[in-house]
C-alpha cells in the first residue's frame, strides 16, 4: 500500500475535477473516475442499466486499486466526503451517457443509508442533473443494517421517493429469504458464490431455477452477475433470471455498450441455450427409450389380463429401474411397490425405510398421474424430482389404460442420479 502521509504533509481535500468530457475526483496524487458495466436483459436484447464502479490512477497514469484510495481516505477522516463526491461523480458521468431510459445501479455502503440526510442529498443531486429517481437503482448489501426496523424504514422511504431498491449478494453466507420479504426489494442480485457452486455441482444447478422462481413469486426481478464464461451465462439463462451482467458480455467502461453488439451477443446466447437443451433432450430420450418401450409392453400385457408381477418383469430387469407400481382412477396405489429381485437395498433406502411401502398411498396430485389420465394410451415422462420413497432424484414414466378393473395407471421410477442425465 502506498503511504501518502510523509512527515508534515497534508493532502488536499477531495475535489471535483474533469478529464476531457468525463467528471473525476482528485484526491492528493490520485484521480478517481467512473466506469460503467452494462446490465443486460436477454429478452429485450439490450442493456437495460449500468452498474457504476470506481477506478483510479496516479499522476503517472498508473492504475491504482480504488479501495486503496478509500483506505487512505478512511485513515485521514475523508471517507464520507470522498464517498459523496464519488457518488456525484457517477451521477454526473451517467447523465452524460448517450442513453435512453436505462437504470443506474449504485452500490451503497450501509453507513450511507443510515444517514438520515442521504435521500434528500441524492434527490437534490438528481434534480440538478435532470435525472428522475426512477432511473436509479440503489443496491443494498444483503448483510447491511441487521434486522433493525429503522433500516427497513429508511429503505422504504427511499422507495417511496422513487428509487428502485436492489438487494445485493443474496445467497452468500447467512442469506435468508425472510430478509427479502422484510425489505421488499424490486431486484435481487444473486451472489457470485451461488453461480460458482452451480458450475461445479449439478445438484446445485438443478436447484437454481427453483430459487429464481421463488423470488419471482415473491415479487422480485432477479439479476445474476459475475458471468465470465458461456457455461455460466447459459446456467443463468436457463434459470430464467431477468438480468445478466459480467465480463462474458462486457466489462466496465467509460462508454455505453453498442446496441448492435449487445443484440448480437444476446441472440448468440439464446441460440446456444436452444442447442444445449436440444442436445440434452436427445440424450435423455435415447437413455430413457428402453424404459418407455418396456413400460408400454408391460401395459399391453396388463390390459391383456396378465398379473402385474408377470407383466412388469422385463421392466424391472432394466438396470436403473427403482420400482414399478399401479394406480387406480383416483390416483390411489393398488398393492405395494414392485422392486427388482436381488437388487441390493442401498444404505440411503434403509434410512428412509418408513417411506418404502406405499400400498393405498394417494398420488393424485403428482404430474405422472395427472398427465397419464389426461391422455390414456400414451407414455409420459416427468422432469427429475425428489422421490418420496428414498429421497433421491428419479424420473417417473407412466401410462394410463382401460383394464378389466377400469382405468389404471402403470408407473415406473427410474434412478435419475445413477443414469447421470
Amino acid at each position: 500500500m502506498i503511504d501518502l502521509d510523509p512527515p508534515g504533509f497534508h493532502p488536499p481535500r477531495p475535489v471535483a475535477g474533469d478529464a476531457g468530457t468525463r467528471h473525476t475526483v482528485v484526491y492528493g496524487s490520485y484521480t478517481v473516475f467512473s466506469v460503467f458495466q452494462p446490465v443486460f436483459s436477454v429478452s429485450h436484447r439490450r442493456a437495460i442499466g449500468y452498474h457504476a464502479s470506481l477506478r483510479a490512477h496516479d499522476e503517472d497514469e498508473r492504475h491504482v486499486p480504488s479501495h486503496e484510495v478509500f483506505t487512505q481516505a478512511a485513515r485521514r477522516g475523508d471517507l464520507l466526503e470522498l464517498g459523496r463526491l464519488a457518488e456525484s461523480l457517477h451521477l454526473g458521468n451517467f447523465s452524460a451517457f448517450d442513453s435512453n431510459d436505462e437504470w443506474l445501479f449504485l452500490s451503497l455502503h450501509p453507513a450511507a443509508l443510515m444517514d438520515t440526510s442521504y435521500g434528500d442529498a441524492m434527490l437534490a443531486g438528481l434534480k440538478a442533473l435532470g435525472l428522475p429517481p426512477q432511473r436509479v437503482v440503489l443496491e443494498v448489501p444483503e448483510q447491511a443494517g441487521g434486522e433493525t426496523g429503522r433500516f427497513a424504514e429508511i429503505v422504504d422511504s427511499l422507495r417511496k421517493s422513487g428509487f428502485l431498491i436492489a438487494l445485493g449478494g443474496f445467497g452468500a453466507k447467512h442469506s435468508n429469504i425472510d430478509r427479502v420479504w422484510h425489505l421488499r426489494p424490486d431486484i435481487v442480485t444473486l451472489d457470485r458464490v451461488i453461480l460458482a457452486q452451480a458450475s461445479e455441482h449439478s445438484h446445485i444447478e438443478r436447484v437454481l431455477p427453483g430459487l429464481v422462481s421463488l423470488l419471482h413469486e415473491s415479487g422480485q426481478l432477479v439479476l445474476m452477475g459475475g458471468l465470465s464464461t458461456e457455461r455460466e451465462a447459459l446456467i443463468a439463462l436457463e434459470c430464467n433470471v431477468d438480468f445478466m451482467q459480467g465480463a462474458y458480455f462486457a466489462g466496465p467502461s467509460t462508454k455505453p455498450v453498442d446496441p448492435r453488439i449487445a443484440a448480437s451477443a444476446m441472440d448468440a446466447l439464446s441460440a446456444a441455450l436452444r442447442e444445449r437443451v436440444s442436445a440434452r433432450e436427445r440424450l435423455q430420450a435415447e437413455r430413457l427409450a428402453p424404459y418407455v418401450a418396456a413400460l408400454e409392453q408391460a401395459c399391453a400385457r396388463l390390459v391383456a389380463g396378465e398379473m402385474l408381477e408377470a407383466a412388469t418383469q422385463p421392466l424391472l430387469a432394466l438396470p436403473e429401474t427403482a420400482r414399478t407400481f399401479l394406480l387406480d382412477a383416483q390416483g390411489r396405489q393398488i398393492g405395494d411397490n414392485l422392486v427388482p429381485l436381488g437388487r441390493r437395498i442401498s444404505r440411503r433406502a434403509k434410512r428412509f425405510s418408513p417411506l418404502l411401502h406405499s400400498e393405498g398411498a394417494s398420488w393424485e396430485r403428482r404430474p405422472y398421474f395427472t398427465a397419464a389420465v389426461r391422455s390414456p394410451g400414451h407414455a409420459h415422462l416427468t422432469a427429475p424430482y425428489l422421490s418420496i420413497n428414498e429421497a433421491h432424484l428419479c424420473v417417473t414414466a407412466s401410462i394410463a389404460a382401460q383394464t378389466a378393473k377400469g382405468l389404471q395407471v402403470l408407473c415406473v421410477d427410474i434412478n435419475w442420479e445413477a443414469t447421470g442425465l
